[in-house]
């Protein structure tokens, strides 16, 4: 069981005394954000389950509220209670029902805890229905009643008020890559390797996810290294570096949007050509296909992966990588919302199968692969903590399955959780990013 805190405390209240007034408040901020097309999918699931064997949810543990198109029935329930004649008159004819306070506890028991919005079911579904997107919306309409689970809506809050979502200050930024740019010079031999930050008029602006600066130092070194080897023009921002952007998760557009044009200023700022987006799966599929709907803008400059990047270098010959560096069995798993969700696939297996002497695929992979469990803000949310591992354990499978010694994942969430699974379920791994095995493969020239 979580521990109980204040926040949470305040949560369980505020669940508890909601008003009728409350209720049509989300009724409304539920309606205002469902267009035609979302309207359509209301009315389009056919029950056929077929959704089931999809989610890593019901495969683990097969309790009937796992199935997507139960979750996606507490959603469009309500909407044909409210939206539709059917529904509105007969209401037990298509199952509408009422929004209540007893309602919107399984609105947020569902649809906070028993997804992590990975997009699986949607391209299982024989229907084409969108069912993320759904699920989305109406954690939206929570959001605008303050009713996102603590854990989650910390982290939005933390970003937006401190400009990250780990708190970091620019002093400690700055002075974490001073140290870091030392040890890279150390590493590579070179006084004149640098770490830039603020660097005007580079061509690529460089972005992280702040839990590298606090927790994995390494993965920013190994980037650095990458660009040195390149000998690219780059930059980090010293005010606006997280590629994170965790209203994705929580469902508030406003918020999602405000994070993501922080990264958009920082690059008109600094007089960048391209956004780089570090190994984040969400932040990819925030910054690179969402934001610009968020914002209701076009953006003047590129938005790509570290991995395209990588790729184009190898491909390039820019760099130059000797696999016999990672000589033990090396697996990849495919984060959701890099892959199935935002269309990076096949740079990540171009670069380890340059990178490492054996590389092994998980079954099933690509677009098809399960989730780890740990997207969707379920990290954020300790409520539900039991359930995400619980639910991991269809990854671990996976994992043990291909024999692999290190798990390559270019997603800073997904090293958490199989960091996670890796504990609970012994599986004996090392985790690390794609960049890092590019890193530990590079065949430097001596410096001039």
């Amino acid at each position: 069981m979580p521990v109980k805190s204040e926040a949470n405390a305040v949560y369980e209240n505020r669940t508890k005394n909601l008003s009728n007034d409350d209720i049509q408040v989300l009724l409304k901020e539920f309606r205002e954000k469902i267009t035609s097309e979302y309207a359509a999918y209301m009315n389009t699931c056919a029950h056929c389950g077929l959704c089931a064997d999809s989610c890593h949810y019901y495969i683990t543990d097969h309790d009937p509220k796992n199935i997507p198109a139960y979750k996606l029935g507490l959603i469009t329930s309500v909407f044909k209670r409210f939206y539709d004649l059917i529904g509105k008159k007969a209401p037990f004819l298509v199952g509408s029902r009422q929004l209540t306070k007893e309602m919107v506890d399984e609105w947020i028991d569902s649809l906070f805890g028993r997804c992590s919005l990975c997009g699986r079911c949607a391209i299982n579904c024989t229907m084409g229905i969108n069912i993320p997107y759904l699920i989305r919306i109406a954690r939206g309409a929570l959001a605008e009643l303050g009713l996102v689970p603590p854990g989650l809506q910390s982290t939005v809050d933390t970003a937006i008020n401190k400009g990250n979502n780990m708190g970091i200050s620019r002093e400690d930024w700055l002075e974490t890559g001073e140290w870091l740019e030392e040890e890279l010079q150390d590493e590579v031999e070179d006084k004149k390797a640098s770490l830039p930050i603020d660097k005007k008029g580079t061509r690529l602006l460089y972005t992280i996810n702040p839990r590298e600066a606090m927790f994995f130092p390494l993965s920013i070194s190994a980037a650095g290294k990458v660009f040195y080897a390149a000998d690219e023009s780059w930059t980090f921002s010293s005010e606006n570096f997280d590629v994170t952007n965790y209203g994705l998760y929580s469902g508030d557009d406003q918020a999602a949007g405000l994070m993501s044009k922080r990264l958009a200023d920082a690059i008109q700022e600094l007089g960048c050509q391209e956004l780089i987006l570090a190994e984040c799966g969400h932040g990819f599929n925030s910054n690179r296909w969402e934001a610009q709907e968020w914002l209701s803008q076009t953006y003047g400059f590129k938005v790509r992966s570290i991995l395209e990047v990588l790729a184009d270098y190898i491909k390039e010959g820019r760099i130059k990588l000797d696999p016999s560096k990672n000589s033990q069995v090396v697996t990849l798993h495919d984060p959701c919302n890099l892959v199935r969700l935002g269309g990076i696939v096949e740079e990540q297996r171009f670069i380890l199968r340059h990178a490492v002497e054996n590389f092994v695929e998980m079954i099933p992979n690509r677009d098809k692969n399960f989730c780890c469990g740990g997207g969707g803000g379920q990290l954020a949310m300790t409520r539900f903590a039991e359930r995400r591992i619980k639910a991991g354990k269809i990854k671990a499978d996976q994992i043990k399955a291909t024999g692999a010694k290190i798990v390559a994942t270019p997603c800073h969430n997904c090293i958490d959780q199989i960091m996670e699974l890796n504990k609970h379920y012994k599986l004996g791994i090392e985790i690390k990013t794609v960049t890092e095995l590019a890193a530990n493969a590079l065949i430097l020239k001596k410096p001039d």
